[in-house]
């Protein structure tokens, strides 16, 4: 049998370090936000001429244009640029004067995108994903402790579901803030999207395994709840496992053979993925035995005997 349980302070321990680097990050650099919640415009453009980021500015500042994030994306030889800058209407004459000047410098270019988006809508996108992700956070925690109510202690299931689904959000997170740091990496609404279903993905995971520790403290497997809880992800690991390497599979061709606008939705969620699988196997039926054997609660200064199995039917 798998001694998982009996290592659950090097599973904490591994989460921190993971963790850590990513939260440091965000409190110090926060994320790239997008013009999804800053507002703004995005302008991609492939210039006919080499160009430099001096070059295009100027004919920016033909337009009326002051501060711009100008950046090279792909191969050099491929001359492709994103531009974001303050909101920019389609067909206004600021627009107009942007592009002839770089037509008159570049003699020439193809614009891949363009997208702008309203301060004041910028606005509603940010607390709308901030509320999405709150209220999602709430309603894991209701339910699962509706559907674990025949337990003795139906909101303990809830709380480490819901520790275990801030991991890997914050892990998500985390990554996603060194990245914007390191390299510029922005996030936009699809990213929430993405947030979300990772959300998803970790609560139905860790749901699978908590049924199963259920199922067996019913039946009485084993006479203490850590015995109880090593017997159930023995029969839940490869099953999670399969899974997960199925969907990781399917994510690993989306990235690397996939468009570069769906890149950083898929990056996202594939971190996500491989955060909710470990994270439900190894913290939250983890977090369930530290609290059965007193630790969580040793921590306040409020010890607490270890709980035999039967007593949790």
């Amino acid at each position: 049998m798998f001694e998982l349980a009996s290592k659950r302070k090097l599973w904490y321990l591994i989460s921190l370090v993971v963790i850590l680097p990513g939260l440091i990050s965000l409190i110090f650099n926060g994320l790239k936000l997008g013009i999804d919640f800053t507002g703004g415009s995005l302008w991609e453009v492939t210039f006919d001429q080499p160009a430099t980021s001096d070059r295009i500015m100027a004919g920016l500042e033909a337009g009326g244009g002051d501060s711009a994030l100008i950046q090279q994306t792909g191969p050099a030889e491929d001359n492709t640029w994103l531009i974001r800058i303050q909101e920019v209407t389609e067909g206004s004459s600021q627009k107009d004067q942007i592009e002839a000047a770089w037509s008159d410098e570049f003699g020439g270019y193809t614009e891949q995108e363009f997208a702008t988006v309203g301060g004041a809508v910028s606005t509603g996108i940010r607390n709308r994903a901030i509320l999405a992700v709150a209220l999602a956070s709430l309603g894991i925690l209701a339910y699962i402790a509706y559907a674990f109510r025949n337990t003795q202690n139906p909101l303990l299931y809830g709380s480490a579901a819901l520790v275990a689904m801030l991991h890997d959000v914050l892990l998500v997170l985390g990554v996603f803030s060194i990245l914007g740091w390191l390299f510029g990496v922005e996030i936009d609404a699809l990213f929430v999207t993405a947030l979300l279903t990772v959300i998803g993905f970790s609560v139905h995971d860790t749901i699978v395994v908590f049924d199963r520790i259920r199922e067996n403290l019913a039946h009485h497997s084993d006479p203490t709840f850590e015995g109880v809880v090593n017997y159930s992800l023995a029969q839940t690991l490869v099953r999670s496992l399969n899974t997960s390497l199925t969907v990781v599979f399917t994510l690993l061709a989306l990235y690397l053979f996939g468009g570069a606008s769906t890149q950083t939705f898929v990056l996202a969620l594939l971190i996500g993925v491989v955060s909710g699988t470990y994270s439900s196997i190894f913290n939250a039926s983890q977090l369930l035995v530290s609290w059965e054997n007193g630790e969580i609660q040793r921590l306040f200064g409020r010890g607490k005997p270890a709980t035999p199995a039967t007593a949790k039917r």
